[in-house]
């Protein structure tokens, strides 16, 4: 059965299920393209935004003590982070929710193919293979159609999962050595002013 057979006997519900399949597998490898290049391209503007996030508070840090520095530079930095880690996540619930449903829309089309399959024969009042064949051949290739469109889904959802928690483990790292600098700058900074201030 080509699929020109399958198409001119296909009916509405048949067919809006195809297109559904069809727009879920071009938005699921549109998304994984585009986060793939975005996280990637993230990382590098995601630390640069770090350093920047506490570069507006050097000059204030003077005035703090120890605690009120490492709080407010903690607070910048998880601010930032935030921010990043949500702009590296858009998409993605998409991906996961295509995963998941993709294959009941393929069910839903096998369960249609079969019931066509059912009323042809009782129609007929014969089982013949002729009465069968093209409404079980549209089931069957509903469901290819499903598990076409679920499998590069799920991978491409925990491909992305991946990429944005290494991207969280990197900004965490970045951070931890940002609020270390900022410390001992800071305390540099104090130290030598009060030893100019002695002079």
């Amino acid at each position: 059965m080509n699929f020109s057979v399958y198409w001119q006997s296909a009916d509405a519900v048949s067919k809006t299920l195809y297109f559904i399949l069809l727009t879920m597998s071009i938005i699921t490898w549109t998304l994984f393209i585009v986060r793939l290049l975005g996280t990637r391209q993230l990382k590098q503007h995601a630390l640069t935004k770090l350093e920047q996030s506490l570069a507006s508070f050097k000059t204030k840090f003077l005035h703090l003590d120890l605690d009120q520095r490492k709080a407010v530079a903690e607070q910048a930095l998880l601010r930032e982070i935030s921010e990043q880690k949500s702009a590296a996540e858009k998409g993605v619930p998409v991906l996961g929710t295509i995963a998941s449903l993709a294959p009941f829309v393929g069910l839903f089309g096998t369960v249609w193919g079969i019931f066509h399959a059912l009323v042809a024969v009782g129609s007929s009042g014969q089982a013949g293979l002729a009465q069968v064949a093209t409404p079980v051949g549209e089931s069957l290739i509903m469901t290819g159609l499903g598990l076409a469109v679920a499998i590069p889904a799920v991978l491409a959802y925990n491909i992305c999962l991946r990429a944005n928690r290494s991207l969280s483990h990197g900004l965490q790292d970045k951070a931890h050595h940002l609020l270390i600098d900022t410390m001992l700058l800071s305390e540099n900074q104090i130290s030598s002013k009060q030893t100019g201030g002695q002079a």
